[in-house]
């Protein structure tokens, strides 16, 4: 399998934490989304859509967005609960991070990292839902050791993501207990160096 991905994109490293985790054996090639890779005619006969991360398997048939990838990877693993309704409360998770976390939290830190605009620039409303998204993670997580229960699973992939760098978008975590402990035990549980 070959994985299409930009290091720097947290949805690309939960494809490669995944298969990490998982030891899926891939390749990965890198993609500079900065140099506009992702534009390529090449590219675009693999994703149409001209986004990383992507996947080619072994017998040519490719899947994008990082969610949909990491879903079907994991299919059977431990990393997708095997309750039912334990599955659609991970899966809930992952379609909220896309939609009501990542607009923000990501966007905020792309922002900052790669076109060095000052926390002060940024747009009010996006770190006003980004500290949203935290909270409400916070709450979840004062009850929750993970996102869908008391193990690991790709909700936590999922979200670990961007949240575990919020800091160089802007957002202090230093409210956020229960985020900042469920980093840790995130991290730990993926096999995952702490970020510095």
């Amino acid at each position: 399998m070959k994985i299409y991905g930009d290091t720097n994109s947290g949805n690309c490293l939960k494809v490669k934490w995944v298969c990490d985790y998982l030891a899926l054996p891939y390749r990965w090639i890198d993609i500079d989304t900065t140099k506009q890779q992702t534009r390529t005619a090449e590219f675009l006969k693999l994703n149409s859509a001209g986004q990383v991360p992507t996947i080619e398997l072994d017998d040519g048939r490719t899947l994008a967005q990082s969610n949909a990838i990491i879903r079907y990877l994991a299919r059977g693993s431990d990393l997708i609960p095997a309750d039912a309704f334990a599955q659609a409360k991970m899966d809930e998770w992952l379609f909220w991070e896309q939609y009501s976390h990542e607009p923000y939290i990501a966007v905020c830190r792309f922002q900052m990292v790669y076109l060095g605009k000052p926390a002060t620039d940024l747009d009010p409303e996006k770190v006003k839902r980004g500290y949203g998204a935290l909270d409400r993670m916070e709450q979840h997580l004062a009850g929750s050791k993970f996102l869908a229960g008391d193990t690991v699973s790709l909700a936590d992939v999922s979200l670990l993501a961007y949240t575990r760098v919020a800091h160089e978008g802007g957002f202090d975590l230093g409210k956020h207990h229960h985020v900042r402990r469920w980093i840790g035990e995130a991290e730990r549980a993926l096999g995952l160096s702490p970020v510095g």
